[in-house]
């Protein structure tokens, strides 16, 4: 899916994005700075009080200069508007395509309204051909997706989200191998539906649809909550932890399959608890918050673009970067929750 991914970027999504005129350029970048970037490259990118208190006399610019100096170099590595808005429509054409796929293969099975047919005749279930095309692109999506983690820019939910991908990967090869994969074409199915809407709030954000982008987001929060805390554990975790076991007994499989169906069940809980607040604040604000998983650093200073010598008047210059010269204000991040 790498691959696909590249050809898609470059061919269908960034002539799509220039069309929608979504900004090419990234973060504004920080003022060169010789002492500054050593610091950046080689100590550290977040230094602390009693390093800013040295650079701060070094350079004779006060502290709060520096600091946004660092944030505006942490914020020039991350990907642009651009780069974002490609990602997001790969990903919502693999959502949609897939869901697409999954709910007409669904259609045609009994288990889709009687879950008790996922355990009948266990273990000996046919692998249907569109049934394993199902599971292999999924798995493949998952796979690139964990990976492509450590490459894009490391958000503030990295953790959740790494645990999020190995559950999802340890589900479905699980799933496959115990051949559970009746149900597991419910999990995937179910899943798949609120990450459309995710992905395309998403991309109006980065279009400067604002409204668009605030109503998709709230369509997402009912979609997701609805799906992940009223269908999933009503319609999978019941079939999984008492029709399954009613049906075949007890069996080691059936442990570690509801085990990590229940972790995914707490992480939904998590990110419902997050979509909410993200929602109400929309709802009392008229406009979506902020994304608390921003890639692009911001503070409460950003009015201020240039840095403050401690001595007003001063001509010194260090390493041809002068005290009253100093570095623009920083983007703050987008608009639109990026909580999945």
């Amino acid at each position: 899916l790498f691959s696909h991914s590249s050809v898609f970027h470059r061919f269908i999504a960034k002539p799509c994005a220039l069309g929608l005129k979504v900004q090419a350029n990234g973060p504004q970048k920080a003022q060169p700075n010789a002492i500054l970037e050593k610091v950046f490259t080689a100590i550290t990118k977040h230094p602390d009080e009693k390093r800013l208190e040295g650079l701060s006399k070094q350079l004779d610019w006060d502290v709060r200069s520096i600091q946004r100096w660092f944030r505006q170099r942490r914020n020039q590595e991350k990907p642009s508007t651009l780069r974002k808005f490609c990602e997001s429509m790969w990903r919502f054409t693999f959502y949609l395509y897939i869901f697409t796929y999954g709910v007409r293969f669904l259609k045609k099975t009994p288990w889709l309204w009687n879950t008790r047919q996922c355990w009948n005749g266990y273990p000996y279930q046919p692998l249907m051909p569109d049934l394993h095309y199902y599971y292999i692109v999924e798995l493949s999506f998952y796979w690139s997706l964990m990976f492509s983690q450590f490459i894009d820019v490391k958000r503030k939910d990295f953790g959740i989200m790494f645990t999020h991908h190995i559950v999802t990967v340890t589900l479905i090869t699980f799933s496959y191998v115990t051949n559970l994969t009746r149900v597991g074409t419910l999990v995937l199915c179910l899943h798949d539906s609120a990450d459309i809407v995710l992905e395309a709030a998403k991309m109006a954000n980065y279009c400067k649809c604002q409204k668009l982008s605030d109503l998709l987001f709230l369509t997402f929060a009912i979609v997701f909550i609805v799906s992940r805390l009223g269908i999933y554990p009503l319609w999978i975790l019941n079939t999984t932890l008492f029709e399954l076991y009613e049906a075949l007994g007890n069996f080691p499989a059936l442990w570690v399959f509801n085990v990590l169906l229940i972790i995914l069940q707490i992480l939904h809980c998590f990110w419902s608890y997050l979509i909410i607040k993200a929602a109400y604040k929309a709802i009392s604000k008229g406009k979506v918050a902020k994304d608390s998983r921003s890639d692009v650093e911001s503070s409460s200073d950003e009015e201020e673009t240039v840095p403050r010598s401690k001595t007003p008047h001063s001509t010194i210059t260090t390493n041809g970067t002068s005290g009253a010269n100093g570095t623009n204000g920083y983007l703050t991040g987008g608009t639109c929750s990026e909580e999945h």
